[in-house]
């Protein structure tokens, strides 16, 4: 190799090097959100704890965070004393509840979304199905506890049904939105293309109506898990719900507040889920909002 080749590679390296190395608002742009959310996270957590151990509020109704994150620990990991009213038991309820609601989420999204594109596409199907949606929306789920319990028993089948049901009409009413609030000017553009019915459904239709249905599906999430702790506290002897109403019974608000956490990252990162979901399979709407 010729000094003239040397010294035309390293000015690439230098190049590339340059390239890659990021300027400090590129690494708060990219870095910035997660050291936000930690600090303020950490500090609401100090403060929590610091106001418990004053000792403004009783303890059996405001525990230290350092004690629920113990409690929590010890539950997830089965490393709390044989004697111990929580020894291993979180993490079996746990997974039985994240069962139950992504079983109820799935079927809800299964039976949902295309019964909300069908309503939006066909009037004769939104002139018979849109009472019994309406109906069904505006009818508290609690409501239909007791009667499930009566039909199905203290099962998983109640409690599927439960979760299915409140996660449903949201997401048949969101799919039914996006359809018929879909701009008239790109339909209009695809006819004049000579697209089909078929083609402006599918190529037009649905890519438009694609953020009303995550949408549909993030409040389906939050109303299938009010569902199933309700379904868990009148009708169960597994979940979070039931062992919310355990810690209550035996005056443990460090497993009720745990449990209350838990509840909380379940939601988020379901959630998560289906924006991850929506940046795969519709990535134009992410450079969009960029």
């Amino acid at each position: 190799m010729t000094k003239t080749d040397n010294t035309q590679t390293s000015f690439e390296d230098s190049d590339r090097l340059r390239t890659v190395r990021l300027t400090p608002g590129e690494l708060w742009l990219q870095y910035g959100p997660w050291v936000t959310t930690i600090l303020n996270l950490t500090v609401f957590f100090i403060l929590w704890e610091l106001f418990a151990r004053s000792g403004y509020i009783n303890r059996v109704f405001f525990p230290t965070a350092s004690g629920m994150f113990t409690t929590l620990f010890e539950g997830l990991t089965r490393s709390a004393p044989p004697d111990a009213i929580i020894s291993g038991q979180i993490i079996d309820h746990l997974l039985y509840t994240v069962r139950t609601v992504t079983i109820g989420i799935v079927l809800a999204c299964i039976i949902g979304i295309p019964s909300g594109l069908l309503m939006g596409g066909n009037r004769y199907i939104e002139r018979i199905l849109s009472p019994y949606v309406w109906a069904m929306a505006s009818l508290p789920r609690i409501a239909l506890v007791p009667l499930f319990i009566l039909f199905m028993g203290f099962t998983l089948k109640m409690q599927i049904t439960i979760v299915t049901l409140s996660a449903l009409f949201p997401i048949v009413i969101n799919a039914w939105a996006g359809v018929k609030t879909t701009e008239k000017s790109l339909i209009a553009a695809a006819k004049v293309f000579g697209a089909s019915r078929l083609q402006i459904y599918i190529h037009v239709v649905l890519p438009y109506t694609l953020p009303f249905i995550v949408a549909g599906v993030q409040q389906g999430i939050g109303r299938g898990l009010v569902a199933v702790i309700i379904a868990e506290i009148f009708g169960g002897s597994n979940g979070l719900g039931f062992l919310i109403t355990r810690a209550a019974d035996t005056f443990n608000s460090e497993l009720m507040y745990a449990v209350l956490l838990l509840l909380v990252v379940i939601s988020l990162s379901l959630i998560k889920i289906t924006r991850m979901l929506e940046a795969y399979i519709a990535p134009w709407r992410q450079q969009v909002m960029m």
